[in-house]
């Protein structure tokens, strides 16, 4: 008997084959990916947990509709994409206008082109980049983009799907993945500058 360890797919035919208890198996291959995309979309805990059981009980219900075109972690990430924005709509916390928000990326880019400096964080090192004031920093920006913008760069720069991947999960070109994925960096280096450069300022003081 093999001890191979069987894939995704592999798990999902036996399961719509009728063995049922490897449902388990299948679900804590994902689960921590599941909730960690739902807290970084919706910011709180309980609602990430509620995210996390609705995706889990429609992958059940559509379970024998998976044909493997995609990749079943693609399949599982946009039902759980689908499942955080619905719950962000819901509950009316979309809490940026695109308007607004569209109007600061290209303040950002208006201020390179004029030759304003913007502080460079990007070579900080690591440990001041994933301290724990740092990451909640970073939190608090994602929650200010538009829901679209906070899920393709959740998607692609935090759970490093790739650029088709993640065009697949939210229904997107990937020239607008690109687009949109560029915009939400801009945003993110404006928000965070800010916070970097008292960082080094106060590290120069001391």
């Amino acid at each position: 008997m093999s001890d191979r360890v069987p894939s995704d797919r592999q798990l999902v035919e036996r399961i719509n084959a009728g063995e049922k208890e490897l449902l388990g198996e299948l679900i804590s291959r994902y689960e921590d990916r599941v909730y960690n995309l739902a807290l970084r979309m919706l910011g709180n805990r309980e609602d990430a947990e509620d995210v996390l059981q609705d995706t889990f009980l429609n992958v059940i219900r559509a379970l024998d509709r998976f044909q493997g075109r995609s990749r079943f972690s693609t399949w599982l990430y946009r039902i759980a994409a689908n499942a955080a924005l619905s719950r962000l709509r819901k509950q009316n916390r979309l809490n940026r206008n695109e308007d607004e928000f569209l109007d600061e990326v290209y303040a950002v880019k208006e201020a390179a082109r004029s030759g304003e400096l913007i502080a460079d964080w990007s070579n900080s090192p690591v440990d001041e980049l994933l301290s724990e004031e740092a990451i909640e920093v970073m939190n608090r920006a994602v929650e200010g983009m538009p829901e679209i913008y906070r899920a393709v760069f959740v998607l692609r720069d935090v759970e490093e799907l790739s650029t088709a991947e993640t065009a697949e999960v939210l229904d997107l070109t990937e020239a607008a993945v690109k687009s949109r994925l560029h915009r939400a960096r801009l945003y993110l280096r404006n928000q965070l500058s800010g916070y970097f450069d008292s960082y080094q300022t106060e590290g120069a003081a001391s």
